[in-house]
């Protein structure tokens, strides 16, 4: 489907067929790899929409991209929900994923449950995703009451406070054991997918062959069932900064940068706007309208 087949209003196809994390599941069986993006508005999710990938994800990273704080810990469940919100509504076709933020899944299993439907029941999501393997027995909970959950370990980034900086996790035996040993928790607890960020390639492979849900990498390395990127990554939009991980498909930022100083410099040489870009009407309508005008 291309973007000019989307209708305008962002209304829902009914033709469209929908992604469900069965469909995931489905295609791991398969060998067929998974494709996922971040989105965070309304527009850029119709577009990732319409080149066919497979699962959104309005990832807590939106704290850096759109929000411009130095970490995901800042974000609340109110910026998350309004996104998430956004990005339902240009959706037809790929399957949602609400980013549970720091700290909304935490403090009690409660807590977890009700800041998890209303990802599902108020922005429209159609599963959540949490950090850690400490969450198993949240996640137990949420899935049995019809929440599907997609896990998340390696580099954590709601924990960047404790793991100090962005690092590569599991590069020893222990810490490459400890993170088998989670994914297998997780399995457990009923996930449908797992994100592996930032671990070592083979061990990201091995712990692929092990689960029979599908991992969804960012710096995992090929051997996962699906990639993950953050779409402003993808689209080169901070030309003096590209992730290890990720690959630049565009470089927006710079065509951005010079199409503005383009519209600066065009609005102060007068030559935008031009007559084919504003209203004509009759001028003699306005003869003696500024003396009407001034008459009252």
């Amino acid at each position: 489907m291309s973007i000019a087949e989307l209708p305008p209003d962002g209304t829902k196809s009914k033709q469209a067929e929908r992604v469900t994390t069965t469909k995931l599941r489905a295609m791991k069986e398969r060998g067929e790899k998974i494709t996922m993006l971040t989105a965070y508005d309304y527009s850029t999710a119709r577009l990732v929409d319409a080149a066919g990938i497979d699962a959104i994800l309005v990832g807590d990273s939106l704290g850096q991209v759109m929000l411009g704080y130095d970490s995901t810990v800042p974000v609340t469940m109110e910026d998350m929900l309004h996104h998430t919100k956004a990005v339902s509504r240009g959706v037809q076709r790929a399957l949602v994923i609400g980013d549970m933020p720091f700290m909304s899944y935490s403090v009690s299993e409660e807590e977890a449950m009700r800041n998890a439907a209303r990802f599902l029941q108020e922005a429209g999501a159609r599963a959540v995703k949490m950090e850690g393997a400490a969450v198993a027995p949240t996640v137990a909970r949420l899935v049995a009451a019809g929440v599907p959950v997609m896990g998340h370990l390696g580099l954590t980034p709601q924990s960047i406070n404790v793991l100090g900086r962005h690092r590569v996790q599991g590069k020893t035996r222990e810490a490459a054991a400890r993170i088998l040993r989670d994914a297998i928790r997780l399995e457990e607890a009923g996930i449908f997918a797992l994100v592996l960020e930032t671990v070592p390639a083979p061990l990201a492979a091995l712990i692929t062959r092990r689960l029979s849900v599908p991992t969804i990498g960012i710096g995992g390395g090929a051997g996962c069932d699906g990639q993950v990127q953050i779409v402003h990554d993808l689209l080169g939009w901070y030309p003096d900064f590209t992730p290890k991980h990720a690959r630049k498909y565009a470089d927006l930022g710079a065509a951005l940068g010079e199409a503005f100083q383009q519209y600066r410099e065009d609005v102060r040489a007068g030559r935008f706007p031009a007559p084919e870009h504003s209203f004509p009407m009759d001028e003699a309508l306005l003869e003696g309208l500024e003396g009407q005008a001034e008459a009252g």
